[in-house]
């Protein structure tokens, strides 16, 4: 049987957080990238894949702000 990709558990490592704690909040800002990504012509057989999991960790620590009103996307997320 083949392993179950889990985006969200992929992002948390990347980013260096444990505990369920943001879960919710993490998934919400998943979502977001990948839609984003999805408007920009990523295909779509690639949304949520290990392949574009470094990206969507990269996006999701740039918008993750705690609020701070600065959540803007990277040079380096646009050019992945």
């Amino acid at each position: 049987m083949a392993d179950v990709f889990d985006m969200l558990s992929s992002v948390k490592t990347a980013l260096n957080i444990t505990g369920t704690y943001q879960d919710s909040t993490m998934q919400m800002y998943i979502d977001e990238v990948n839609e984003y990504m999805l408007a920009a012509g990523v295909p779509a057989s690639l949304i949520g894949t290990k392949t574009t999991a470094g990206t969507v960790a990269r996006g999701v620590s740039d918008l993750w702000n705690y609020g701070a009103g600065s959540g803007q996307l990277s040079s380096y997320f646009y050019e992945r």
